[in-house]
């Protein structure tokens, strides 16, 4: 599957073919949950974890909307944690925005309310887009993306900046109807480069509030 790879206003503009091409290999058919991702490099640290749970991270006292993933959609967040509570919250509420994104399209749901809880601005507008038109096209999500390698920076208080990578070569889209699946080559292509901004709101939730994407992009290609 292919996610946002320009910034929002020159992504909006690609056409539905490129929007909906999947990334990953093999032919079209429904592949065995089994697959396993070919992950870049991680680092020293080889430890992973699925999308950030309700409890972790800043806001624990806000109402978070529950998201379930389908059994076939599976994300996983390599070193998504420091050990410093700010920077994790950051890296948590960054990890849900998203899983945000993942759930509204499994949902059919360009409105889900997830995607406003985690999201704000131009990332918001630009998700919620994205959102209808892979839903419209009959669309949805199967497999496996793996988010590695984030760089943050926290600015002050109530700001950061989040640049990470994520591995799609295992990742499809799928006929919302009829759940073919249709596969890709995999190719440098299935490597993305994410750069987004957070803005801490009053309820204490680290919002995305701008993202940009480029893909294959060499910072994140194995």
């Amino acid at each position: 599957m292919k996610r946002r790879t320009l910034p929002v206003a020159a992504a909006l503009a690609a056409t539905a073919a490129l929007l909906l091409t999947a990334c990953g290999g093999g032919d079209d058919e429904k592949s065995s949950d089994n697959d396993k991702i070919n992950g870049a490099d991680q680092g020293s640290e080889k430890k992973e974890s699925g999308s950030p749970s309700a409890s972790e991270g800043s806001g624990s006292a806000a109402k978070r909307p529950e998201m379930t993933l389908p059994k076939d959609v599976t994300e996983t967040f390599a070193n998504w944690k420091t050990g410093d509570s700010t920077k994790d919250a950051v890296l948590a509420d960054a990890g849900r925005a998203q899983t945000a994104v993942t759930f509204a399209i499994t949902q059919g749901n360009a409105d889900e309310p997830a995607l406003g809880f985690y999201q704000d601005g131009d990332a918001l507008v630009g998700s919620a887009q994205w959102v209808k038109a892979i839903v419209d096209s009959g669309s949805t999500y199967y497999g496996k993306v793996r988010y590695f390698a984030p760089k943050l920076s926290v600015i002050d208080k109530d700001t950061a900046s989040l640049v990470y990578c994520s591995d799609e070569s295992k990742a499809f889209n799928k006929n919302r109807k009829t759940g073919k699946v249709t596969k890709t080559p995999a190719s440098d292509n299935s490597y993305v480069t994410y750069s987004t901004r957070l803005n801490k709101n009053a309820q204490g939730i680290w919002q995305t509030t701008k993202l940009q994407s480029k893909r294959g992009d060499k910072t994140c290609t194995p």
